[in-house]
């Protein structure tokens, strides 16, 4: 998972266009959830899923205002 966040920040910052941008974000946000549940497994407080969940739906609702934006439509 470290691996993937580190080849998606690589996009992030070479990419060729905003899109790509975009969605190299949001592959971070996925990973990024996805270690916040690797977190609560094996501490044992379900609290960080509450997190995990709060933060995923705040990416999303990101994601979807940039790509909004993106298309000229807000």
């Amino acid at each position: 998972m470290l691996l993937s966040i580190i080849l998606a920040l690589y996009r992030f910052f070479n990419a060729g266009s905003l899109v790509s941008r975009v969605i190299a974000f949001d592959v971070m946000n996925i990973v990024t959830v996805s270690l916040i549940a690797l977190i609560t497994l094996f501490s044992g407080r379900t609290i960080y899923i509450d997190v995990a969940m709060i933060y995923g739906l705040l990416s999303f609702l990101g994601v979807i205002i940039i790509a909004r934006y993106l298309e000229k439509s807000l």
